[in-house]
């Protein structure tokens, strides 16, 4: 049995490439690459979640786990509970993927995303464990792992939120619109910030198994936006499929992204004397204009590959307290282990509370964003080749835009698309450049 990781965990359409037997598997190579007495395991609200929860949770309990079954839980939550209990973790989620897809992740005893070393050890366990002998022996008897079955324990997650981010009342006055994306903040989101102070309109907070991400969430804030507008909320915010992650609209209904939300909250630590070493990590997905925009700030960027893994390493490495992703995957380490939807939430509406100050404002002093055109290729196959072999018109593109602008291409981690990426100082000359070079991956494909 073979499989790799990509950036985010393993994923596939469930049932068909992400099957049961996979997931069993994957559990008993969890349990013998990351050890440990007990686990804590958590899902979105995808139909396919307890089944693979189900699969999963067998495969430790089958290497001698005690599995602490959370039943629909933030991946944040998750973390959350793995990092204060010492334990090692999984969540059975597809992030911001179609409900028809899942995906398993780990986390090391402490809520750390893996290393590419761990995940090596993982893909080789679980290898082995697909061959006619396994040398090592099952435990019988009272050496059986057990599955116990406690969502009361996200009680601890809520807590966390409510009195471990900011004062309490600090959001009265503040009118918030909430997207759960129909996942694993439904139940969660109105009430935390709620019980700051705020007045909460919820939508798309009733899951069926199979509406999660459907035209909602953070990957189609539409909704959102006539809500903010409607309601006449100072800020709505959106969330993914697990929580991980999320991205914000100020009062016009305008979209704020997760390179504005990360300069609000490094421009708000600097100037409150919290930010250290002056230092906040990105990605090369980052906009221009974010790096230009904490230069002028006196904020030196740190740049990792993308994935919010490679930012949280980067963060642990060199002590800061400030990472994440355009996408809206935010680290705050001093809170979180990992990307926390709902305490990025919380510290933006944080600064928007003590400021006093619009989300639009706030934004707009926190960065002048490059008009950016981000194409997905669809692939009929994966090339590992492929970003050589386009090397060349890529350069030419490079060297048309000079300091005026920059390139991504790369491919996806989780899906078989390469992304083209272009900023430029004009919408129409990235949306030129991106579509060459978008046509050129295309062709390599025939």
């Amino acid at each position: 049995m073979t499989l790799k990781f990509g950036t985010d965990g393993v994923r596939g359409v469930a049932n068909q490439e992400l099957t049961p037997e996979l997931a069993l598997t994957l559990g008993r190579a969890g349990a013998r690459v990351l050890g440990g007495e007990q686990w804590v395991i958590g899902r979105d609200t995808r139909r396919s979640g307890p089944l693979l929860a189900a699969a999963l949770a067998a495969g430790l309990a089958t290497e001698g786990v005690e599995v602490v079954d959370l039943g629909v839980a933030p991946t944040p939550g998750v973390a959350f509970l793995a990092a204060a209990d010492g334990m090692a973790a999984a969540v059975i989620s597809a992030s911001h993927n179609h409900f028809g897809d899942n995906g398993i992740k780990f986390f090391a005893a402490g809520g750390r995303k893996l290393s590419d070393e761990l995940e090596a050890q993982l893909e080789a366990e679980l290898a082995s464990l697909g061959s006619p002998v396994d040398l090592r022996p099952r435990p019988s008897g009272t050496g059986v792992g057990t599955i116990v079955w406690a969502p009361e324990l996200l009680a601890r997650y809520r807590e966390h939120l409510v009195a471990g981010v900011l004062d309490p009342g600090a959001l009265a006055g503040l009118r918030v619109v909430v997207d759960g994306a129909n996942g694993a903040a439904s139940a969660l989101a109105a009430d935390v910030f709620g019980a700051l102070g705020a007045t909460v309109h919820a939508i798309h907070t009733e899951p069926d198994g199979v509406n999660i991400n459907e035209r909602c969430g953070s990957t189609h804030p539409e909704d959102l936006q006539a809500a903010v507008v409607a309601h006449g909320a100072h800020v709505g915010l959106a969330f993914d499929g697990d929580a991980d992650r999320m991205l914000a609209v100020d009062a016009t209904g305008a979209l704020v992204d997760g390179d504005q939300i990360i300069g609000i909250c490094a421009i708000d630590l600097h100037a409150r004397g919290q930010l250290a070493n002056d230092t906040v990590v990105v990605t090369v997905m980052s906009n221009l204009g974010f790096r230009q925009g904490m230069a002028a700030r006196g904020i030196e960027v740190v740049i990792t590959d993308v994935g919010d893994r490679h930012v949280a390493e980067q963060l642990a490495g060199g002590g800061y307290v400030l990472g994440g992703e355009q996408s809206g995957h935010v680290i705050f380490p001093n809170l979180a282990s990992t990307g926390d939807g709902m305490l990025t939430g919380l510290a933006l509406t944080g600064v928007m509370a003590r400021t006093g100050l619009p989300l639009a404002r706030l934004a707009a002093e926190a960065m002048v964003r490059l008009p950016q055109v981000l194409i997905n290729v669809r692939m009929a196959r994966r090339d590992p080749n492929l970003v050589a072999k386009v090397a060349g018109p890529v350069a030419d593109a490079e060297a048309r835009l000079g300091d005026r602008g920059r390139i991504l291409l790369r491919p996806s981690g989780t899906e078989p698309v390469v992304r083209v990426m272009v900023e430029a100082p004009t919408l129409e000359e990235a949306t030129e450049v991106a579509d060459h070079l978008a046509s050129v991956v295309a062709a390599l494909d025939d």
